[in-house]
Order: structure tokens, then C-alpha cells, then sequence
């Protein structure tokens, strides 16, 4: 079919254009008959062009009476002034006056408006996909991935790194996530997987020589789905040799300082904040703490001040191991629906009650707990927490981790009851010295905090050798995530190369030799010839794209997500197969009952 190619996109035209001859392609997003001159909005993903039907041009205006929403069509004609000047698009100045208008194809009525204001739910936005993309919201987070894309591809190989792929259909190594499996037909009976990550091909490169590998990969893990989880994901894939943590570090600040520039005009710190995870988790509650939220709010532990008071609560907490703590939040109204709205919240995290001190004028204190506690432990717990009249301190005691993280989630609740976050700051963070191992108090055995690769700091390798469960807990390792208005968007370590030190570490986790040579029996062979010094890190590339759009969850970065049953509405998969290719595959479809 013939047709006449664009000279222009609809985005491209302004009052520079008057005058030209020119011809547009694109679809009709909307159509409007005032006193019989017809107008049409035409639309692509550069923009919208008003059309101007002007009844004396017959063959165009009887061709334009019939157009629906969402055909096809191309148009030719003269840019001229528009009347009514629409500030609300880029072409709002001028309009074509149309003198040939072809349909290209035409369209069926459209399950929805495609507007930005849709009123579709998220379901049939999902099935009809392909028209939910024609949506400048959408279209523009997919140009902007594209575009953040080419400065990852640039950045590094400004920087001597080289792009290498890596299979998609691996050995399962079932530590983490569950995998993606996939059958053979050639081998029967035996399965591939699916990679959550390309962390052993990675390694494997540097034992190879190649120090500098990157690649912008999809990940793949068989887990319960929510608002920014995907069973396929997109990763910024790296891995360095003879480096350090620190050479680490530079890499990535310099690969974000890059992207801010440019997409959001934003110069970024040369040098991110650090906090350890111990820090982390006494201070906020958190290993990924939001940093944007006024004054900090900082957990403080008051088990040595509020230790001393007569309350029978808090001496039964100290008496079982654990702490007393709370939070301060600033020149903020606290009233009986506040303090109900709290305690009901931290019901939800199994504590029984929220104790509270509120610091009015002239010295007053309202609280339930207040007549437990001496004058001077009120005024030693203000001082603590630098209260002013006004403030109010919120406080919980307990189990030391159970405590912290319900104030951490506390913290984060009052930032959003209150307003309390500035959401126009970029606060990038690096959380270091991560455990190495974590106690499964049911499974009754330590498994890898991070990865069993991961290289335990020099200080601590001591503890390799102790089965003192305490100390083994104590372990740090030189793990690290970087963290971005409280979202974990990069994890990464310096890798474990000397197999000693990997032994002691299987032998911890209890992963005897020929378990280990079958999870992992490649790697471990490969590192037998001289594996380097080497480290990386794995960033979240598209919770990264959903900050940097402005978005909470990542469905709407990616082309064709997934559902939270991780299934796809527009192509219906998972789908069924036919029995030859099962007899195929030899497999068997046993159904559970119910």
C-alpha cells in the first residue's frame, strides 16, 4: 500500500513552521465538529497536532466525518496560526490545514479512552497493553529508560568495561529465591534454570582475565510478586578485578552522577553518605532508612535512662534481654486520635501498648506512663532525645529487633501522617558491613546474609574458625547496597577468591564438600586456577527508572509487565501446552486435589 511518509512528527511543528507544506502520520486521539469546520487531534509518541477540516475541501471533510478514534491515518497540508492557542502542548501555536487526508487503517471502538486521566483499571490496561503504551505517561517512561540506557552503555565504556552476555539457561543453584526451571528435551529428565542473577558467569569472567565486565541483563526468580517486584527483571550487571570496595563505590556514584545530570538536571555528591548496618538499624529501624524525612527522626535507645523508673514493663523488658527506645517527633499536634492511630499500628508489629511523652508548655507532661517515672527521668529522656516544648517522644520496649524495626516503620508512618518528607531530594546512601550470616532459629543452622561468595572484612576472619554462635553472628562482611529515598537499588560485595576462606564459610552454613562441588562445583573448579582479588555490585535498574519517572511501583517502566500472579493479560501466559510436547519433554501433568 502506498502512502505519504511523514515530513514531521506531531511534536515537531511551532510557529517557525508557518507556511511549510508538510505530512503527518499518526492515530486520531480525538475529533470535534464546530460549525462544520472539523478538528482533529493527531498523535504520536512525539506528540499531538491539531488538523483543520475546512468542509469546502470535500474529498478530505467527507473522509474525515467517518474517522473513529484510534485509525490510522496521513495527512498533508499547510501549517498556519491556530486561532485558539492551546498552551498545554508544544504545537499548541499552529494547526495543519489539511489538503489530503488517507486512512491507513482503521480501528475498532477502543476497550478505553486512551487519555492520561484513563479510568481503566490496571487489568485492562494490562490485556490491551499495546493501547495503554500509546499513553504519553507510558511511552515517556520507556523513552526515558531507553535514554537512561544509552548513558549505562556509554558511561561504561568510557570507563574500559567490556559487555559480555551471559547465558540465560544455567545450572539451578537453589540458595535465595526459587528458581525458574526449564525442562530438556534432549536431556530428559534434567532441567535448566533460569538466572536470578549472572553472579557466578561474573566471576567466572574475572578468573577469565576479563576485569571489567558489565551488562544491562534480565533476572529471573519464581517469587511472591508486589507493586515493585517482577518475576523478570533488568539488572546493571558489574564485576571488577583487583579493586577494593572503595574503586566500587567510585564507579557506581560516578555511573548515577551521570544519569541525575542529564535526565533530571541534578548534580549528585561526588561522594555518597555511609552508614554501617548497625547504624542503620539502631538509628532508623532500617537498612534501607528514607533520609529526605525532616530532622532525621532518629531512634534513640533510653534502656540506660528509662531503666532506673519503678514501671514494671520496662524493668521486665531489661530483665529478658531488651531495650527501651523511641522516636521524637517535632512541633507536631499529637491528639487522642493520633496516639489511637499509633497504638493500633503497633498492635499490628505485637506489642501490647505505645508509651508516649508529650512536652507541653511550662513544663507540663502528658503521658500514660509519666506518673512511673521520676522528674528526673522525664528530664533526662527529653534532654536525650533534644525535645523542646511542643515535641513529642513515642516510645516501645521489647526484643531489641522487634522494637527497632516497629519504629522504623513508626517513622515512616508519621513522615507520611505529618508530611514530613520532602520528596524534591535525592538522598543517596551506602549501607555498609552487612552480617555475613543470619540464624534460622527453625531450621536451627546459619545461611549467607547476602551470598556464600561474599568476602568476611579482615577483622573478622578470626570467627571463621569459632562455632560460638555469637561470635559467628558477629561477622561483618564487605557487603554493601546503595539506597535511594528509602529503596535498596543497588546490592553488591567483594567476592570471596581464596578457597580457604570459602571452605570455612560452606562449613558454617553446613554445606558439606559434595554438596558444594554440586551446587556450585564449576565455580569452585574455576577458582582452583587463579581467581583475582575482584567485587561488584547489581543495580535495580528498574526501580531506578520508576524513581527517576516519579513512580511507586515499576509495572508502568517496563513494556509488558507481569500481574501479581505473574501472569500476562495480554498474551495469557503461562498457558498450557500440547500433550505431544510434554511426551516430548517427558513430563507429566499430575494434578493436586484441592
Amino acid at each position: 500500500m502506498l502512502f505519504k511518509k511523514r515530513t514531521h512528527t506531531c511534536g515537531d511543528l511551532r510557529s517557525a513552521n508557518l507556511n511549510e507544506k508538510v505530512t503527518l502520520n499518526g492515530w486520531i486521539s480525538g475529533k470535534r465538529d464546530l460549525g462544520g469546520l472539523l478538528f482533529i487531534d493527531l498523535r504520536d509518541r512525539y506528540g499531538i497536532t491539531q488538523l483543520k477540516i475546512d468542509p469546502d475541501n470535500k474529498a478530505c471533510y467527507d473522509t474525515a466525518v467517518k474517522l473513529g478514534q484510534e485509525f490510522v491515518v496521513s495527512a498533508s497540508g499547510i501549517v498556519i496560526k491556530r486561532e485558539s492557542i492551546n498552551k498545554n502542548i508544544p504545537t499548541g501555536e499552529i494547526e495543519i490545514l489539511v489538503e489530503e487526508l488517507d486512512v491507513l487503517n482503521e480501528s475498532e471502538i477502543p476497550p478505553f479512552v486512551i487519555e492520561e486521566e484513563i479510568k481503566a483499571t490496571d487489568e485492562l490496561r494490562l490485556k490491551y497493553r499495546y493501547l495503554d503504551i500509546r499513553r504519553k505517561s507510558i511511552a515517556d517512561n520507556l523513552i526515558l529508560r531507553s535514554r537512561v540506557s544509552q548513558i549505562v552503555h556509554r558511561y561504561f565504556e568510557k570507563h574500559n568495561f567490556i559487555e559480555v552476555e551471559t547465558p540465560m539457561l544455567m545450572k539451578s543453584t537453589p540458595e535465595g529465591a526459587r528458581d525458574y526451571l526449564v525442562p530438556s528435551r534432549v536431556h530428559k529428565g534434567k532441567f535448566y534454570a533460569l538466572p536470578q542473577s549472572p553472579q557466578l558467569y561474573k566471576q567466572i569472567l574475572m578468573v577469565s582475565g576479563m576485569d571489567r565486565y558489565v551488562q544491562i541483563c534480565k533476572c529471573f526468580r519464581d517469587e511472591d510478586l508486589r507493586a515493585d517486584r517482577q518475576p523478570e527483571f533488568t539488572q546493571i550487571d558489574f564485576e571488577m578485578s583487583f579493586v577494593t570496595q572503595d574503586d566500587v563505590f567510585e564507579i557506581l556514584e560516578g555511573m548515577f552522577g551521570e544519569i541525575w545530570k542529564e535526565i533530571k538536571g541534578v548534580s549528585l555528591p561526588e561522594k555518597f553518605r555511609r552508614m554501617t548496618y548497625d547504624e542503620a538499624i539502631n538509628s532508623y529501624g532500617s537498612d534501607k532508612p528514607d533520609l529526605r524525612i525532616t530532622g532525621e527522626m532518629k531512634i534513640e535507645n533510653i534502656s540506660g535512662i528509662a531503666g532506673g523508673s519503678e514501671f514494671k514493663v520496662f524493668q521486665e523488658t531489661l530483665n529478658s534481654g531488651g531495650i527501651i527506645a523511641g522516636i521524637k517527633l517535632s512541633g507536631k499536634e499529637v491528639t487522642r486520635k493520633t496516639v489511637d492511630s499509633l497504638t493500633e499500628f503497633v498492635k499490628k508489629h505485637g506489642f501490647g501498648g505505645l508509651g508516649y511523652l508529650k512536652f507541653n508548655a511550662g513544663g507540663n507532661v502528658q503521658s500514660p506512663v509519666a506518673k512511673f517515672l521520676s522528674a528526673e527521668i522525664t528530664d533526662n529522656i527529653k534532654n536525650a532525645f533534644s525535645a523542646a516544648d511542643g515535641d513529642t517522644v513515642f516510645i516501645l520496649s521489647g526484643e531489641k529487633m522487634k522494637v527497632l524495626t516497629a519504629l522504623g516503620q513508626m517513622r515512616l508512618k508519621l513522615a507520611e501522617d505529618f508530611k514530613l518528607t520532602d520528596e524534591s531530594k535525592y538522598e543517596f546512601l551506602w549501607v555498609t558491613d552487612f552480617p555475613l550470616f543470619h540464624y534460622d532459629h527453625d531450621e536451627k543452622r546459619f545461611f549467607a546474609e547476602h551470598h556464600v561468595f561474599t568476602m568476611p572484612k579482615d577483622e573478622y576472619l578470626k570467627f571463621l574458625d569459632s562455632r560460638d554462635p555469637a561470635e559467628v553472628e558477629s561477622i561483618r562482611a564487605n557487603c554493601y547496597d546503595l539506597v535511594l529515598n528509602g529503596h535498596e537499588i543497588t546490592s553488591g560485595s567483594i567476592r570471596i577468591h581464596k578457597p580457604d576462606i570459602q571452605k570455612k564459610v560452606f562449613d558454617i552454613i553446613g554445606l558439606t564438600d559434595e554438596e558444594a562441588k554440586m551446587k556450585f562445583g564449576f565455580i569452585l573448579d574455576a577458582f582452583r586456577y587463579g581467581a583475582p582479588p575482584h567485587g561488584g555490585a547489581a543495580v535495580g535498574y528498574d526501580r531506578v527508572i520508576a524513581i527517576l519517572a516519579g513512580l511507586k511501583s515499576i509495572t508502568d517502566t517496563i513494556a509488558f509487565p507481569k500481574t501479581l500472579k505473574a501472569s500476562s493479560l495480554m498474551d495469557e501466559c503461562p498457558g498450557e501446552v500440547s500433550q505431544e510436547q510434554l511426551d516430548e519433554l517427558a513430563i507429566q501433568i499430575v494434578k493436586k486435589e484441592a
